[in-house]
């Protein structure tokens, strides 16, 4: 639980106070500052995986004195046992009152509107990845100064390394939080520029220490047209460190909101009215480049599935791929919490294709799909762009599951590109270090899949709960009931009634060659008398002859063929009401004349 108030006061002000961490859902993510850059982690640290979305919904408000305070449960994921409580708001509230902000009704107005907000904030997808808003609902886990700690473990990583110098921290300029980026020189090169970056390792890193410091050196050995070369890579059992050249254009995603590399990431990209489509020629161009450079790691068996649109340099008229090294790292894609949600996405080569489909639409229409999968395509500068959207991003897509590189490289978008180009690729990848990384690939894959059995099954679970709640089933449930408790009537009616035929058909009524032990007639004057239950055997005697009918004798047969049963089953279903009224005539009273 934590304590914090921010609320509006009569005179429109808000004002809050300090953050009093008492108990959270976890232990604390972060490093210790004043680790050497070759010190390993605390043994207890918790690898978060930071794509994994937070929700909020506000479950109470509370008058203390002069405010107002909200109390929010967060959650992480789809578990509920991830979830804790956080009070008091540093967002800016819904439209505020002068007189009467302390009503009941006022406050339950504002509470709807601030739960609108907190949705619009966690359901964006680079707003929920924000630093401030992981830190605002998540402060246990997020309450490191990770740029402190990734300047102690450069300045740490500088005392080997003399030659290199820091020019300034580039702020924000990425969307991951827990991975820093500076500007950096050389001594004796003062005009180059050239960029750090430094990153945490993630939950998906089951490299082996020694496996893993190994191919992250490896790096600069790697050599491709379409591949960002790294001029320098280190790493210890905790991070890695990489030095690349500095690009003043930019990024592709640079090109297409037309913004500055330098600007922070949520500056150059979150208000999607910047954005602005390619032109075929550049789509079909960089399309093939991608899916080229993507083929290549494939084929070496290099895990990747880190692909979009801000990790594909341009380099003049060719996409060069960046940050290799996250999938060694073990960290969680961009995308993970889309693709996450389809099972048939399931492999890091369809994670691969099914980014591409991303990186492609936004290429596209200047701007990411609003949702996945995608229901209809605005048209686009060819039908051959939409086919392969489609092929990726649609509905059938995401279920069925994704295409290859290769089946991809043969549609007509990308066949008749001509690429020219003359550097070889090379990239040498050990035996060892080559199984390495396939059993990583398993483990990255394997807890993908877990996930996303995980998401089902709730999804399931919610989605039965919320048909079941609806008004609408209640309502069937109702009409449903009626109607069986009406055939359940009709059902026993007639169940009584054919009891009552049968116990007539055996053995009563005047048409029946026996008289019915279960059916006796009235006393009457004539002399008619009636059988009583009969014995055990041997059969009952037969009726003396009235006076006034035909002696009815008993077959001994017929007497023989009534069960005991079928006596006691008459009686019970005996119905006074069905006696037909005899008609006498009285011949006892006196006559007086």
């Amino acid at each position: 639980m934590l304590t914090a108030a921010a609320a509006a006061e009569p005179g429109g002000r808000r004002e809050s106070a300090p953050v009093v961490p008492a108990l959270g859902p976890e232990a604390v993510a972060g490093r210790r500052p004043g680790m050497a850059f070759m010190e390993k982690p605390p043994a207890g640290k918790v690898l978060l995986d930071d794509t994994v979305p937070l929700t909020a919904a506000i479950e109470a408000s509370q008058s203390l004195q002069s405010h107002t305070e909200y109390i929010i449960r967060v959650q992480r994921g789809i578990s509920v046992e991830n979830s804790w409580q956080i009070a008091g708001l540093s967002l800016p509230l819904p439209p505020k009152k002068l007189i009467g902000n302390m009503d009941r009704e006022f406050i339950a107005e504002r509470q709807k509107g601030l739960q609108n907000y907190l949705n619009v904030i966690t359901t964006n997808h680079m707003l929920s990845n924000c630093e401030l808003v992981k830190k605002f609902l998540d402060p246990n886990n997020y309450s490191a100064n990770y740029t402190e700690i990734a300047l102690q473990q450069v300045s740490m990583f500088f005392r080997s390394e003399p030659k290199w110098e820091v020019v300034e921290p580039l702020k924000d300029i990425g969307w991951r939080i827990r991975k820093k980026y500076f500007l950096m020189k050389i001594k004796n090169q003062p005009k180059e520029r050239l960029v750090l970056s430094w990153a945490d390792l993630g939950p998906d890193k089951y490299l082996s220490d020694k496996d893993f410091q190994c191919l992250i050196k490896l790096l600069p050995s790697c050599l491709h047209p379409y591949i960002y070369r790294v001029t320098f890579a280190t790493a210890n059992e905790s991070s890695a460190l990489l030095i690349r050249m500095f690009n003043e254009k930019g990024t592709l995603k640079d090109l297409i909101y037309k913004s500055k590399p330098k600007d922070p990431f949520l500056k150059k990209y979150c208000n999607p009215k910047k954005g602005q489509g390619l032109e075929l020629h550049q789509i079909k161009t960089y399309g093939r480049q991608i899916l080229e450079v993507l083929k290549f790691l494939h084929d070496k068996g290099f895990p990747y599935g880190h692909l979009h649109a801000s990790n594909v340099m341009l380099d003049g008229n060719t996409c060069r791929l960046l940050d290799l090294e996250n999938s060694l790292l073990g960290l969680p894609s961009f995308y993970r919490s889309n693709f996450s949600q389809f099972r048939k996405i399931n492999t890091l080569e369809s994670v691969d294709v099914h980014c591409f489909g991303h990186l492609l639409y936004e290429m596209t229409y200047g701007r990411p799909p609003d949702s996945v999968p995608v229901d209809s395509f605005p048209p686009a500068p060819s039908m051959a762009v939409v086919a392969v959207l489609e092929s990726m991003l649609s509905c059938e897509a995401c279920k069925n599951g994704m295409p290859t590189v290769s089946w991809l490289l043969q549609m007509p978008l990308f066949s008749d590109v001509l690429l020219t180009t003359s550097e070889k690729p090379q990239f040498k990848i050990p035996t060892k270090l080559k199984e390495a990384l396939r059993i990583a690939k398993e483990c990255i894959e394997k807890r993908l899949t877990e996930e996303q059995k995980q998401i089902h099954q709730h999804r399931r679970l919610a989605r039965a709960q919320s048909h079941h709640g609806s008004e609408e089933e209640r309502k069937k449930r109702k009409i449903l009931a009626r109607k069986k408790s009406k055939r359940s009537a009709i059902e026993n009616s007639e169940e009584h009634s054919a009891k009552y035929n049968n116990s007539n058909n055996s053995g009563s009524g005047a048409s029946s060659p026996l008289t019915s032990p279960s059916s006796p007639t009235p006393p009457s004057t004539a002399g008619i008398s009636t059988l009583p239950p009969p014995p055990p055997p041997p059969p009952a005697a037969p009726l003396p002859p009235s006076s006034t009918e035909m002696p009815i004798q008993l077959q001994p047969q017929a007497m023989n063929g009534l069960s005991r049963g079928a006596l006691l089953s008459s009686i019970q279903n005996f119905r006074k009401g069905t006696l037909r009224k005899a008609e006498t005539c009285d011949h006892s009273a006196p006559k007086i004349g």
